[in-house]
């Protein structure tokens, strides 16, 4: 007597397959069935719901949208930003004097400090509730080996962690560069790798804040095209916001380079302090000097201009004062008009204002301003003018003669 063989598993798995298989149509059969066309789908602005920008800072940094932070080396970037984070923590002021609406969450994550002795540190001496700021520094996979956070890898998995905190104001990337995978000088590959940062922005409300440098030798170039690789950073950002340094000395400049949605011109002056922390620690903060007129190339150029050239477009901004003025006193409007239309930028024509003795004087109860030669005449030559010590002078005197730390600035 002969005993059948039993099958293998896989033989009775492939029977178990192809008694599925019995009753399913010949792929010829599928050959007639009607395709769709492709198509596109149209929404009626009617049918949108229009909103307002959520603004944190208000013409700033907005929530919900992707800002980018950009400056040579040296003009404290990190630091800057840390103290924008601060204002958040205690709903204290902004640069501009404008208070926080309510106090938020902060989100830090950062290839270059290190969160104990350097990024702590400086956010309390900016005078921060650190226990509403959170260093990014790891992730979990499925087997419980945690490796450490990447930003163009791991951006999704961080929304379930900021939905457990009670969500955040604002996400703070240094560098931004570091959100690529691919190449940063490509445009699809910075748009590729950005996209899930813009997501995360959009998903959370949350202001997504990216800090990055400037490329080496483009001064005097479009500030927003000075942002290092593609232009793809500066393009997918809702708003470019770019530092500067005056050379050998400790002014600097915050400007709006671009932006989508509101405003983009004016500045505001800062200056890097040390401060002692009661630990003994050593560190730096932010203190916010006034805020500038003017656009970013021309307030970056009054910081990052030569000596020579500073000097000589001063001398011939003098020049131009006081022949405007010699018949007389002229609204601070047409002098300013006048200079556009003569190619002085108003940072240049500040500057010449004190050298050539002009006043700015108030035409009545309710007139305007009027700019008018001071009766002694200049009390300075061009040629006593060192730029770099006299540059963004009237914009810093008053915050030189009484620094303000940032914690004395909130309210």
């Amino acid at each position: 007597m002969q005993i059948a063989k039993r099958p293998s598993l896989l033989e009775q798995a492939q029977q178990e397959v192809d008694k599925s298989m019995t009753n399913v149509p010949p792929i010829e059969a599928y050959a007639d069935v009607p395709r769709r066309a492709a198509s596109v789908t149209l929404v009626c602005a009617s049918e949108v719901k229009e909103r307002p920008i959520h603004w944190l800072w208000p013409g700033w940094l907005a929530r919900g949208k992707l800002t980018i932070l950009a400056g040579a080396a040296g003009t404290g970037k990190t630091t800057l930003a840390l103290g924008l984070a601060s204002t958040v923590t205690t709903a204290g002021r902004w640069p501009d004097g404008l208070l926080c609406a309510g106090k938020g969450n902060i989100l830090v994550w950062s290839s270059e400090d290190d969160p104990a002795d350097t990024l702590k540190p400086r956010l309390m001496a900016c005078g921060a509730d650190v226990t509403r700021v959170f260093f990014v520094q790891a992730v979990t996979d499925e087997y419980g080996n945690a490796m450490p956070f990447d930003p163009a890898r791991d951006i999704p998995t961080l929304h379930d962690a900021v939905k457990s905190i009670g969500g955040a104001s604002m996400l703070m990337v240094d560098p931004i560069v570091s959100a690529i995978s691919g190449d940063m000088h490509k445009a699809n590959d910075v748009r590729r790798g950005l996209q899930s940062l813009v997501d995360f922005a959009e998903d959370h409300d949350c202001a997504v804040l990216g800090i990055s440098h400037f490329s080496k030798g483009s001064a005097g170039s479009s500030p927003q095209d000075r942002v290092i690789g593609s232009q793809a950073f500066g393009a997918l950002a809702r708003t470019v916001l770019v530092a500067a340094k005056q050379d050998g000395e400790e002014a600097r400049v915050l400007a709006r380079a671009k932006s989508n949605i509101s405003l983009d011109d004016g500045g505001v002056s800062y200056y890097i302090e040390p401060c002692s922390l009661d630990a003994g620690i050593e560190t730096t903060r932010v203190a916010w000097g006034e805020k500038i007129e003017g656009s970013a190339r021309d307030i970056l150029g009054s910081v990052e201009a030569s000596d020579d050239d500073e000097t000589t477009e001063c001398e011939d901004a003098v020049s131009f004062l006081r022949d405007l003025l010699a018949d007389g006193p002229l609204p601070s409007k047409q002098v300013k008009a006048d200079a556009d239309g003569a190619g002085y930028s108003w940072a240049t024509i500040r500057r010449a204002q004190k050298v050539a003795g002009v006043e700015a004087k108030k035409d009545g109860m309710k007139g305007g301003w009027v700019w008018r030669l001071a009766a002694e005449g200049a009390q300075i030559s061009p040629k006593m003018l060192t730029p770099r010590n006299e540059r963004l002078r009237d914009n810093l005197s008053a915050f030189r003669e009484n620094p303000q730390s940032y914690g004395d600035l909130r309210g």
